[in-house]
């Protein structure tokens, strides 16, 4: 039930994410604001930290063509999960200290744990590349 809840969320926000597919600019606006909210909450975000970390990275990644061995509808996710994030209403609002942020992780985590081959692919790759947005 959970899962479902956590899909049906991350997908309402798949629609939005179309707009940034190929739009670097509009891409790197997002991330932007993501970095910002995630640094911000690095401490309440737990596992999840690394795991945005790694959309971050690979959207980025993405948006700039330097990583194409992803599927659009990847990538859709991803930034779906990340309009999630950044959302200040969604599920449990994030101006509920301490509980905002908790449904974010837990759509983060749900993404990854949906995309692990691809992900697990761009992390093999990224070993011998760039360094994060958030270094």
């Amino acid at each position: 039930m959970v899962d479902a809840k956590l899909e049906f969320e991350a997908k309402k926000h798949q629609e939005g994410a179309l707009g940034y597919l190929d739009n670097p600019k509009r891409t790197e606006g997002l991330l932007k604001k993501a970095i910002l909210k995630a640094r911000n909450n690095k401490g309440t975000l737990g596992e999840a930290w690394g795991k945005l970390q790694l959309f971050f990275d690979l959207v980025q990644a993405y948006s700039k063509g330097e990583y194409r061995n992803v599927s659009p509808a990847t990538i859709l996710t991803i930034i779906g999960a990340i309009l999630y994030f950044v959302s200040p209403l969604d599920v449990v609002p994030d101006f509920l200290v301490g509980l905002g942020i908790l449904d974010d992780a837990a759509v983060i985590s749900f993404t990854l744990k949906k995309l692990s081959v691809e992900i697990e692919a761009f992390k093999i790759w990224k070993r011998t590349t760039t360094k994060s947005p958030l270094d």
